[in-house]
C-alpha cells in the first residue's frame, strides 16, 4: 500500500502538538498555583505552604523541561513538512512565534533558576518576583501561541499579495474575532489541568499515609480551585461556540454530527457518523436542544454539512472528539463538586474519593488533548482559514522518510510519557519518606531547608 506524505506529515504534527502541548496545559497555572502557596507562606509563616511550593516547583520544572524540547522539535517541522506555510504566511506567522520566545521565554528560563534555587539565597521580595514572572511568563507564552492559532482560524488584518500574506494591521492580527474566546478558554483548561493534577498527586500521597498538613493544603487548593473553574469553563466554552458558529460554521455542523440544514436542529447526544448515508446511525437525540444552545431560539436555523460540501472537515473525529471533551468536563464537575462538598462539610477526604481523583490527575490531558483535535482538524481541509489548503503546504519528502521519523517521534515519545508519569509519583513517593524520616523536633526553618533540597 502506498502511504500518502500528506496523511504521514500530519500524523507526525499532530503526534507532536499532542505531546508538546500536554505539558504547557501544566506550567501555564501550575506557575499561578505556585505564587499562591508562596504568599500564603509569606502571610501566615505556616511551613505547610512552602513544603508544598517546594515539592510542587520540581513538577514544575519537569514540566517545563519537557515542553521545552518537545516544542523544538515541533517547530522544526515548519521548514521539514510544511514549507509552504511559512512561505504564505511567514510575514505574519514569524513574528509572533518570536515574540513568544524574547517575551515569554526567556522570561520563564531567567526567573526559574531563582525560583528553584534562591529561596535561601536571595531576598523574599527578589523571590516572589522570580515566582510571579515566571508564572506571567507562561501566560505570555500562551498568549502569543494562542494569537498565531486564533489568526489561523479566523484571519483577520492582512492582505495578499501574489499569494503572500502580508500584514496590514497588527491589532487586528493579534486581537482577531475567535483570540479572545480561545485564550481564555486555554487558560482555564490549564487551570484545570493543574487543578486536577495538585489534587490527583496529593491523593496518592494521601492514600499512602503521607497526610502531612503540606499535603492537605495542595489537595484542598486542587479540589477547590477545579470546582470554582469548571463552571466558569462551561460558561466560557458556550461563548466560544457561538463565536465558532459566527466564523466557522462548518465546524459547528461538523460537531454537531448537523448533516442537512434545518430549523429546530436536535442535539446529538450519541450516534455513529456514517459518511456514505450522510446520516448518524444509531442516533440518540434531543430534538431542538442544538438550535436553542447555539441560537437560544428552539427553532433557530442551523446550517448543515450540505451547505460545505468540499469544504468541511472530516466529521468522525471531529464529532467524538468534542463528545469527549464535553464529557470529560461533566465528569470533572461531577468529582470537583462532591470533592469540594466533602471537603468543606468533614474538613478531609475518605478513599474512595480519594481513590477516583488519583485518575482523574491526568484528566485535564483528555480534555484538552480532545479540544485541541476538534480545534486543528475542524479548520480542515485548510491550514488558514480562506488562504491556505493544508495540501498546498507540503514539502516534497518522500512518505518513506516521514514514516521513518514518525516511528522515531512516537518510540521516543513513549518512552518520555512513560519515564515522565513515572517519575512524578516516585517524586510523590519519596517526597512521603522524607517526611517519616523528618525528626519530630525539627524547626519549621529546618524543615523548609530539607523539603527545598
Amino acid at each position: 500500500m502506498e502511504l500518502d506524505p500528506a496523511i504521514l506529515a500530519r500524523i507526525q504534527f499532530a503526534a507532536n502538538i499532542t505531546f508538546h502541548i500536554l505539558f504547557p496545559s501544566i506550567t501555564i497555572a501550575l506557575g499561578w498555583i505556585l505564587l499562591f502557596f508562596k504568599f500564603r507562606f509569606n502571610a501566615t509563616k505556616d511551613k505547610k505552604w512552602m513544603e508544598a511550593y517546594f515539592f510542587w516547583t520540581k513538577i514544575f520544572a519537569l514540566c517545563f523541561a519537557m515542553g521545552v524540547v518537545s516544542g523544538i522539535t515541533m517547530s522544526f517541522q515548519f521548514g521539514t513538512n510544511w514549507p509552504g506555510y511559512m512561505k504564505t504566511v511567514g510575514n505574519i506567522a514569524g513574528p509572533l512565534l518570536a515574540y513568544e520566545v524574547l517575551t515569554a521565554f526567556f522570561l520563564e528560563a531567567t526567573f526559574l533558576g531563582i525560583m528553584l534555587f534562591g529561596f535561601s539565597r536571595v531576598p523574599t521580595w527578589l523571590h516572589n518576583l522570580a515566582t510571579f514572572l515566571v508564572a506571567f511568563g507562561t501566560t505570555a507564552s500562551a498568549f502569543w501561541i494562542l494569537v498565531l492559532n486564533s489568526w489561523m482560524q479566523t484571519p483577520t488584518g492582512f492582505e495578499m499579495r501574489d499569494g503572500v500574506a502580508y500584514a496590514t494591521d497588527w491589532f487586528q492580527i493579534i486581537f482577531n474575532p475567535s483570540f479572545p474566546y480561545r485564550f481564555t478558554h486555554m487558560l482555564i483548561a490549564s487551570g484545570l489541568t493543574a487543578s486536577f493534577l495538585v489534587a490527583g498527586i496529593s491523593a496518592y500521597r494521601w492514600l499512602r499515609h503521607d497526610r502531612v498538613p503540606s499535603v492537605m493544603a495542595a489537595l484542598r487548593t486542587g479540589i477547590v480551585a477545579a470546582a470554582i473553574l469548571i463552571p466558569i469553563q462551561i460558561f466560557v466554552g458556550d461563548m466560544h461556540g457561538l463565536n465558532t458558529l459566527a466564523h466557522q460554521p462548518q465546524k459547528i455542523a461538523t460537531m454537531e454530527g448537523l448533516w442537512e440544514t434545518e430549523r429546530g436542529a436536535p442535539l446529538v447526544l450519541f450516534g455513529l457518523p456514517n459518511k456514505e448515508t450522510k446520516t448518524n446511525d444509531y442516533a440518540i437525540q434531543v430534538p431542538k436542544l442544538a438550535s436553542l444552545i447555539l441560537t437560544h431560539d428552539p427553532d433557530g436555523e442551523l446550517k448543515g454539512l450540505n451547505e460545505f460540501e468540499g469544504n468541511h472537515p472530516p466529521v468522525a473525529p471531529v464529532f467524538w472528539g468534542f463528545r469527549i471533551m464535553v464529557g470529560t468536563g461533566l465528569l470533572m464537575l461531577a468529582v470537583s463538586w462532591l470533592s469540594a462538598f466533602w471537603l468543606l462539610r468533614y474538613k478531609d477526604i475518605v478513599k474512595p474519593l480519594a481513590v477516583i481523583l488519583v485518575p482523574m490527575a491526568f484528566s485535564g490531558w483528555v480534555a484538552t488533548v480532545s479540544g485541541w483535535y476538534v480545534t486543528e482538524i475542524g479548520r480542515q481541509p485548510w491550514l488558514v482559514t480562506g488562504i491556505l489548503k493544508t495540501v498546498d503546504a507540503i514539502s516534497d519528502v518522500p512518505a518513506p522518510v516521514i514514516g521513518i521519523s514518525l516511528s522515531m517521534y512516537l518510540l521516543i515519545y513513549a518512552v518520555l510519557m512513560t519515564a515522565f508519569i513515572t517519575t512524578i509519583f516516585y517524586m510523590a513517593r519519596k517526597a512521603g519518606q522524607k517526611h517519616a524520616d523528618m525528626p519530630p523536633t525539627s524547626s519549621s526553618q529546618a524543615v523548609v531547608e530539607a523539603i527545598a533540597e
